[in-house]
């Protein structure tokens, strides 16, 4: 446990690292912009399957093969500088390549988004690892309630600040410039964001260590037949996980339906902000009330809602209400995953138990190629309605996690 002192200034890190990262995830945004820029960039369904997969399903999926590794490092503050970085670094160079390549080089376009976007995800999953083991171990237990709490709601004016931001920039400028400028701004706060890493005082070195990947799976073995959660926990995210990487199609759909625009993407863009920022102040006025199970059995209930109504909306203006529902559902998963992950898992474990996380995500990051494949092959209707049968199966996993708090 570190002093008072020194966990108090890794809370104001943490924070700058919080507010400045919400600055960037506006103009990165991987449900609207990313896929938008994409599909403007001449990429099929398909290839929104494969850019879903890498940076939602995959990239977490990558953390299994992480953690072994990152385990055993007692100071992790110089890896999680080493990915944000990676991170950074992917972003201006992909904001270089949509100045330079002129919109017909489709081709070339297409594989360098892949390129960049590949380095941006599997950096950010070398790196939440760390963060989680940091967190864990240099603020004390008493401050990070209080740290959650004060992150959602400097979050939720932050975002909705950067977002009409965002809105702007994507409407000023036709594709490819636009997308440029927006991702140069993501890599220059992302880079500010950075700064509260820098800062942040690692003073307690991690206890728990994995000699090699075998180790690793071995563990993972003893845990699953030691805790039952964690298996229900792996089946939960691998059934409800597939909500987060379901809305780069509903960006698809409309772009297929409505021939959307740039500056309608801006519009979805901040529909689905104000989604992320209601969430955040409900469950920051009820946390102490309402225990992660009913989050997830509402998360469930939204996300068929979501599919369903995609399937009966024929203007553009209600669609854009979607993604409303689309943000809930995005933020609630985020607040429950974390939050389920920290009970599920013991006090010294959890830079192995993110690692395991990893395991639960082979579903989501497999679905968004089927996905792609089933919408070229057949259109929508299928691939929407084998969505809403694997959600549904998730609730016999909330049921059986049985969530304390």
């Amino acid at each position: 446990m570190v002093s008072k002192k020194i966990s108090n200034h890794n809370f104001k890190s943490f924070l700058w690292h919080a507010i400045f990262l919400t600055f960037a995830q506006s103009f990165i945004d991987v449900d609207t912009v990313v896929p938008s820029m994409l599909i403007d960039s001449g990429g099929s369904s398909f290839h929104i399957g494969i850019m879903v997969a890498i940076m939602l399903g995959g990239s977490s999926f990558t953390q299994l093969f992480f953690a072994p590794y990152l385990s055993n490092k007692p100071f992790k503050k110089k890896y999680l500088l080493f990915g944000i970085n990676f991170r950074v670094f992917s972003l201006f160079a992909l904001g270089i390549i949509l100045f330079y390549l002129k919109a017909h080089q489709s081709n070339s376009m297409l594989w360098f988004i892949f390129l960049f976007i590949t380095i941006f995800s599997l950096s950010g999953a070398f790196s939440n690892i760390s963060y989680i083991d940091i967190m864990g171990k240099s603020v004390n237990q008493e401050k990070r309630k209080s740290f959650f709490s004060t992150k959602q709601i400097i979050a939720g004016v932050v975002a909705l600040v950067s977002v009409f931001i965002a809105k702007k920039v994507l409407a000023l400028n036709e594709y490819p410039v636009n997308y440029g400028i927006m991702f140069f701004i993501g890599g220059a706060f992302l880079l500010l964001a950075s700064g509260g890493f820098w800062a942040v005082k690692e003073e307690t070195s991690s206890v728990l260590k994995v000699k090699s990947v075998s180790s690793f799976f071995k563990v993972l073995k003893t845990e699953l037949k030691q805790n039952k959660r964690l298996t229900y926990f792996l089946g939960f995210i691998n059934t409800q996980g597939i909500a987060v990487s379901f809305m780069p199609f509903i960006v698809l759909y409309a772009k297929n339906s409505f021939s959307v625009d740039s500056a309608e993407t801006g519009v979805f863009l901040v529909h689905k902000i104000i989604g992320v920022v209601l969430v955040s102040v409900i469950v920051l006025i009820v946390s102490n009330k309402i225990k992660y199970n009913i989050l997830l059995y509402l998360n469930t209930i939204l996300s068929v809602i979501l599919a369903t109504a995609a399937l009966f909306i024929t203007d553009e203006y209600t669609f854009r209400y979607l993604f409303i529902i689309g943000g809930i559902i995005y933020s609630v998963y985020s607040i429950t995953m974390n939050g389920v992950l920290l009970e599920v898992s013991g006090q010294d474990n959890r830079a192995l138990y993110a690692g395991f996380a990893g395991a639960g995500n082979i579903l989501p990051a497999v679905f968004p190629l089927i996905g792609g494949w089933i919408i070229d092959q057949f259109g929508f209707k299928p691939f929407f309605i084998l969505f809403i049968v694997i959600v549904l199966s998730s609730l016999y996993f909330i049921k059986k996690i049985d969530c304390k708090k």
